[in-house]
């Protein structure tokens, strides 16, 4: 019986055929849903109106926060962990409500003092302890700080070194009336700060702007200004007094399979359909964390789309993510994967396929003439 022999192209084309395969049989995974809390709020605090008040926290969000240098480089390295563009959806919820500075800032310490108090170390930015709902006095301090901020009030930080403590000074219009004991500030370049105190654990009745704990009495507070709070960031939370609409977004890449200088389009649709909403692309590489590898935005069907080049071989793993609005909670895609091979590798295995294919011609050869040596033909 006579038997075929693969011809070298075919068993090239098998090869690399089986190679992409194994590169490519990465299988997107989905993604954890968003993080989301409720926090209760009085018109003013001797008020009766009461609000709820929906905060949501993409995945997305919480992983770069998290993903971040969380180490202190000096000895009051605190104003990096005040983040007011990420929580700005928060304090353009509270002054809806509020029509005066100081009780938009009793607002932030009704938020704060809803938050179970547990100590933590090292330091976490205010969009991990949102999702932890838990956290101690500088936490709680850097989310009032950065919501206070956000709000286009004038805020530092007041460290307590000898008790390892901290609260907020905040500068407002006026001095506070509202107060139940005397009102105590800090004074620094000029400007009055008043104490704003944010643990207690008792948000309708917890301390309000310009109240001191007797337990701080003469103790003396390091001012910590906050020039380097950071002042954006990839996304923000979403926030709004009535319930949010859940949102969605796709993900989809060209290729999982790439050679090192060649490119894979990243594109999805967000829904609801909103023209030019800002998506955040995230990559991260097999070994490091998620970092922004591009914002861009939808055009009118909601579309999205950016050509990303890979820098360097590696294996990547790729998301999308969206905000929300004022209506609509954020939300974040499924994760999709890359493999980019270098072109030098990619150069060995044709190499390697050449020679394969070349030992398997001159094998086929030899067995034929194997063959004819075997039955002669007849005279």
């Amino acid at each position: 019986m006579h038997k075929s022999v693969l011809s070298p192209y075919s068993f090239a084309v098998v090869v690399l055929s089986v190679v992409f395969l194994v590169l490519s049989s990465f299988v997107p995974c989905s993604f954890g849903a968003d993080y989301a809390h409720s926090y209760w709020l009085l018109d003013h605090p001797d008020g009766s109106d009461r609000y709820e008040l929906n905060v949501s926290v993409t995945s997305s969000l919480y992983d770069y926060f998290a993903s971040k240098d969380h180490g202190l480089h000096s000895e009051f390295d605190f104003g990096k962990f005040v983040t007011p563009y990420a929580l700005k959806p928060m304090a353009d919820s509270l002054w809806s409500v509020y029509q005066d500075d100081e009780d938009f800032a009793n607002g932030v310490l009704m938020i704060v003092h809803q938050i179970p108090y547990e100590a933590s170390a090292p330091q976490k930015f205010p969009v991990e302890t949102i999702v932890d709902n838990q956290g101690d006095c500088d936490l709680f301090s850097f989310l009032a700080a950065s919501v206070m901020m956000a709000g286009g009030l004038d805020i530092v930080l007041l460290y307590y070194e000898s008790e390892e403590h901290m609260n907020v000074g905040v500068s407002l219009s006026h001095v506070p009336t509202d107060t139940r004991t005397a009102v105590t500030y800090f004074s620094y370049s000029g400007q009055h700060y008043y104490v704003a105190e944010t643990t207690g654990g008792n948000w309708e009745s917890g301390w309000r702007v310009g109240e001191f704990p007797d337990s701080l009495q003469g103790i003396s507070a390091q001012i910590v200004t906050l020039e380097d709070a950071e002042q954006v960031s990839p996304g923000q939370v979403s926030s709004s007094f009535s319930g949010l609409t859940n949102s969605s977004i796709t993900l989809s890449l060209s290729s999982g399979f790439v050679i090192e200088g060649g490119s894979v389009a990243v594109s999805g649709v967000l829904s609801p359909v909103s023209v030019a909403e800002v998506v955040t692309i995230y990559v991260r590489s097999d070994n490091s964390s998620w970092a922004v590898l591009k914002t861009v935005s939808c055009d009118s069907n909601g579309h999205y789309f950016y050509e990303w080049r890979p820098a360097s071989s590696g294996l990547y793993f790729v998301r999308a993510s969206w905000s929300g609005d004022a209506d609509h909670a954020g939300a974040d895609s499924s994760v999709g994967s890359v493999r980019v091979v270098s072109s030098s590798l990619v150069m060995l295995g044709i190499v390697g396929i050449v020679l394969v294919t070349a030992a398997v011609v001159v094998y086929a050869a030899s067995r034929r003439v194997g063959r004819v040596n075997e039955y002669p033909v007849a005279q």
